[in-house]
């Protein structure tokens, strides 16, 4: 199912996963620079199954060719190719836009991201305070840490302790500015970059599992399900 966010600027595009009951608390799902790829639209399914009312906004809907061939063998160019062009302050504002959709209609609301979408879930947590912020490998986040004494929800970060992207002392960095008594970190040893998506260039099974399991008993605990 989809539908259609108001943004003030435009009709942004979403994509809707309800839980078995109809209703339940929101779950705002960003995405990868691989936009809602089949692993996005799965994750979704996911968090639907536990009872999240989830939605995934097409934050790439505003660039013109944003189609990806996730069969290509040059996906990722593709991809980091339409990353970069997106105005990341319009990116937060529709995020924005998608999260107060959410509280007009869901009692509790949380933010779920991966990688791109980690960063941006953090950003979005920093000015729309959300119930809790799950973030994955969050690749804006170096360039985030002033916005760390903003964010108030409850956090989850996973990192992977052989990602080349975030390398381990920029990962301390973050986790230095992010800390606190309401943030829970995990390092998962010998994971890289995306190491939850199944594609098997980054894929890496055991954190893949093991992240996703304190996911869902973080969820649990901080925005319960009926």
């Amino acid at each position: 199912m989809t539908l259609e966010i108001d943004t003030g600027t435009g009709l942004m595009p979403a994509h809707v996963w309800e839980p078995a009951n109809g209703s339940g608390p929101g779950i705002l799902l960003l995405q990868e620079i691989f936009g809602i790829s089949e692993y996005i639209k799965q994750r979704a399914f996911d968090l639907s199954a536990l009872g999240y009312y989830v939605i995934a906004p097409e934050i790439y809907w505003r660039l013109d060719d944003a189609e990806l061939d996730e069969s290509a063998p040059d996906v990722l160019d593709q991809a980091v190719g339409l990353m970069q062009r997106v105005d990341w302050p319009t990116a937060v504002s529709d995020s924005v836009a998608a999260l107060e959709y959410l509280r007009s209609r869901e009692t509790g609301v949380g933010i779920v991201g991966f990688c791109f979408g980690g960063g941006l879930a953090f950003n979005v947590a920093a000015v729309s305070s959300p119930d809790v912020l799950v973030s994955y490998y969050g690749s804006a986040l170096p360039n985030l840490l002033e916005l760390a004494p903003a964010v108030d929800a409850v956090s989850l970060h996973h990192f992977g302790d052989a990602d080349d992207y975030l390398k381990t002392d920029v990962v301390d960095k973050i986790i230095e500015a992010v800390d606190g008594p309401r943030t829970e970190i995990h390092r998962y040893p010998g994971a890289g970059h995306a190491f939850d998506n199944p594609a098997p260039a980054f894929h890496h099974a055991e954190a893949s599992a093991l992240a996703w399991s304190r996911t869902e008993d973080f969820l649990s605990r901080n925005l319960p399900t009926s």
